[in-house]
């Protein structure tokens, strides 16, 4: 298939060649769901390019070595002094790298990837050689969000993104069948006239002219946008100065910055911090609600303050009477709040070697199997890493007299550490008590957890939940893998009744204790929701005292992360905090109820 063959995704086609008339536009990123054809059309981009361009793919299972190269071992050998042998980055000077399904790619080596780039100029130290190098090239990625988000910050430092859609219509359906099967008609317009267009563009781009106008659209469009950072202005003005020259323009006008500013702000708008957070009631008093409301207010302290704030002043007072006990009582099932988009999450490492499988978090292998990353002078595994041995005794072999076949001894001998993607049992600890229920805190909190019940599914984790309320913590939800039944306990969750913490965080120990006994390498990630006011306890001794323990006895657990979401309404004056003591004993992140979007979830899950 040929370029000019590609039925419809107009937007897409345009990032390609604008990032092919001018590689300052910054890359483009195409995101769609699985067959929509954005790695063809990646594919199809060298056909409308100069042929002297290199166009280099990077495979996700590409090596270090590979990618900023590595010791050349004929010349070594030959010479007895160490060689550097060009990798991916080097062969790509001056043309363009696709990365197919850039969000998989490991964060090492993305980060080896992007900040060459960035800074035109590639700095080898490693193995003895120090050498610097000039590096341009243009990035062309793909992703499909199914298979897991990218960075807020890497996705930012694409210029262009395009959204690619699937084809719906009944012709659009026939033309991509007629196109596969090469029956196209002969009206398309062909490679060689795209490659034309864009070789004049090319020619054409140094005296192409901004008038004041478009830089003031330029400046207007941003600011509508309400993207972060300065990128956006950047990519915009080489976008449209690359559009005016591929129309054969001799000045940049406002139209051109239009047609090119979706393919610059659109992924930005899409970042964390720019999309309006969903609507959680608010529970403080509005501006407008103020004047005799307010006096009223004044006048009754009580009326502005929670049904939970009042109920637990009533116990301090120790003013129980049966109203309360019924609103206590009372059992209420609020509906899942409207999910967010999560960004990815990802759990720091640890030394632990496993033979587990998933795709959230690099871990180190136990055994051959996963990807080779470095070499080791020792390993139990005596894995051999036969490039690194052969690197390592390449400059001995004059001195050790080789005629023919290598000398190597047992010094030399270098083993592979090989990592793999491991998935995560999230524990959910949700207050399920009557204060839950005050100001629809559940349904927000629901639509959280939902969020990232999602995220987890993508990732091949492990959830479990488990609900305390009235005098007792259940297991709603033993560990499991399907989306679907966490869902279904999730939209049951009912609320009412007391607050027996301490019952909560004991039947998290014991589930983390069953399962470390089952499998030992498993992680574990403790997200618990509650406002911290248990008034329940187990043993007769004060709830407040005997929760802050059982935290204590949670945090001491190495391989239990943790996280305390406080669901207390910060809008109050009398506000106790005491979420803020319980973290504290956990060695926990602490969270409050306002922050509770899915994404500033995610970023703490992130800090781990």
């Amino acid at each position: 298939m040929r370029l000019s063959e590609f039925v419809g995704q107009e937007e897409a086609k345009l990032g390609l060649f604008l990032n092919a008339v001018d590689p300052h536009c910054g890359g483009l990123l195409l995101v769609g769901d699985r067959g929509c054809g954005k790695s063809t059309l990646a594919r199809l981009y060298p056909g409308i390019i100069p042929v002297d361009i290199p166009f280099v793919e990077l495979p996700l299972n590409a090596t270090e070595d590979s990618l900023l190269g590595g010791v050349d071992l004929e010349r070594t050998l030959a010479t007895g002094s160490r060689s550097l042998q060009p990798g991916i980055l080097s062969r790509a000077h001056g043309g363009t790298i696709f990365v197919d399904d850039i969000n998989l790619l490991s964060p090492e080596l993305t980060a080896l990837l992007m900040e060459p780039r960035d800074r035109g100029m590639e700095l080898i130290e490693r193995e003895g050689i120090s050498e610097q190098r000039e590096c341009r090239f243009t990035i062309l990625a793909t992703m499909n969000p199914e298979e897991g988000d990218l960075s807020p910050h890497l996705a930012d430092r694409f210029g262009l993104c395009a959204i690619m859609e699937d084809l719906t219509s009944s012709e659009d359906r026939l033309a991509v069948l007629r196109a596969a099967m090469k029956t196209v008609c002969s009206t398309v317009e062909s490679d060689d006239l795209i490659a034309g267009r864009v070789k004049n563009a090319r020619k054409l781009l140094p005296s192409v002219k901004f008038s004041p106008e478009s830089m003031d659209r330029i400046a207007e469009v941003v600011e509508q946008a309400a993207v972060q950072g300065h990128r956006a202005e950047l990519f915009l003005y080489y976008a449209a100065r690359a559009c005016a020259a591929l129309e054969g323009a001799a000045r940049v006008g406002a139209t051109h910055v239009d047609r090119t500013a979706g393919l610059v702000v659109a992924h930005r708008q899409m970042l964390p911090g720019r999309e309006n957070p969903p609507s959680v009631e608010s529970e403080q008093p509005r501006e407008n609600d103020r004047g005799k409301d307010g006096d009223e207010r004044q006048r009754r302290p009580d009326s502005g303050q929670s049904e939970s704030l009042q109920e637990s002043r009533r116990q301090e007072k120790g003013e129980s009477d049966s109203s309360s006990r019924e609103s206590s009582d009372r059992e209420e099932v609020q509906p899942v709040g409207t999910p967010f988009t999560v960004r990815r999450i990802a759990l720091r490492k640890d030394r632990m070697k496993r033979r587990a499988t998933g795709r959230r978090t690099t871990t180190r292998s136990n055994g051959r199997s996963g990807r080779y990353v470095k070499s080791l002078i020792c390993s139990a595994n005596r894995d051999v890493a036969v490039d690194a041995t052969l690197r390592a005794c390449a400059p001995f072999q004059q001195v050790r007299g080789r005629q023919e076949r290598l000398i190597i001894t047992q010094e030399d001998l270098r083993f592979k550490q090989r990592e793999r993607k491991t998935g995560h049992l999230v524990l959910f600890v949700v207050d399920g008590s009557g204060s839950m229920g005050a100001q629809r805190r559940m349904t927000a909190v629901k639509g959280a957890i939902h969020s990232l019940l999602l995220d987890c599914y993508r990732k091949r984790d492990k959830v479990a939940m488990i609900v305390f309320r009235k005098d007792l913590a259940e297991l709603v939800l033993p560990p499991t893998a399907s989306k679907e039944l966490a869902a279904k306990r999730l939209a049951q969750l009912p609320v009412g009744g007391k607050t027996p913490l301490s019952a909560g965080l004991l039947e998290a120990h014991r589930l983390a204790q069953r399962t470390f006994r089952n499998r030992p390498d498993t992680r574990i990630l403790l997200v618990l929701l509650t406002d911290g006011k248990g008034n329940h306890s187990l043993t007769g001794k004060p709830p407040l005292e005997e929760g802050l323990r059982m935290a204590r006895l949670l945090g001491e657990e190495p391989r239990c992360d943790s996280i305390v979401v406080d669901t207390e309404n910060k809008g109050n004056l009398l506000r106790a905090n005491l979420a803020r003591d319980l973290a504290a004993e956990l060695g926990a992140g602490y969270f409050t109820i306002e922050s509770l979007q899915a994404e500033h979830l995610a970023d703490l899950v992130r800090e781990f």
